[in-house]
């Protein structure tokens, strides 16, 4: 464990882009090498920066709601890793957030993900960690979310759960009838293990 304890120091001293962040550098993952689930997102956004808590807003809510599971749950690093893109806020934009800082994932990721043998599945939120999960696709996000039993069970690729995506939700229905219930039951059976 000592190894993934240094590298966790290393990571929230990490100031590798904190010249590009107007709100400073502020690493925020939860990692553990027991974790059965990993949840693979984009970055913090500006309250989860604030508190310094991983999805610790309505995108948390949401998320933990499509995996049917509770806040103890969720914020248990014995069963639940959170690893975004990139670990800092990266500033808002003109359509809403920054994307991830690109120094981010190659600094620490591979580092990171070696530490986490007991994954059973990942869940892949939004663009930048699709392409990193996935590989660089043509595919749109609706696309590569309809294809989700491709990837069953190891990966499930998902729209991030972010308000600004009730759109995409509304205008796609079978996402939470068909894909939803197989997730929430395969969380279930991954955290009674």
């Amino acid at each position: 464990m000592l190894k993934i304890e240094s590298l966790l120091s290393n990571i929230r001293k990490c100031t590798i882009c904190e010249k590009d962040l107007a709100h400073g550098a502020r690493p925020v993952l939860q990692i553990n090498p027991n974790a059965k689930i990993l949840i693979a997102g984009q970055a913090p956004g500006k309250k989860v920066h604030e508190s310094g808590v991983p999805f610790d807003d309505a995108s948390g809510d949401r998320l933990r709601d499509w995996m049917g599971i509770s806040k103890n749950t969720f914020y248990d690093s014995n069963q639940i890793a959170i690893l975004p893109m990139g670990f800092c806020y990266p500033g808002k934009g003109n359509n809403g957030d920054l994307p991830p800082r690109p120094e981010c994932a190659p600094a620490w990721r591979n580092q990171l993900l070696a530490q986490l043998p007991n994954i059973k599945i990942i869940l892949v939120l939004g663009k930048y960690a699709q392409t990193y999960h996935f590989g660089n696709s043509s595919s749109s996000l609706t696309s590569l979310v309809k294809s989700w039993r491709t990837y069953w069970p190891s990966k499930v690729p998902l729209p991030h759960p972010s308000p600004r995506n009730n759109i995409w939700l509304s205008k796609n229905r079978w996402f939470e009838q068909d894909l939803i219930p197989s997730l929430q039951k395969q969380c279930r059976q991954l955290l009674q293990d």
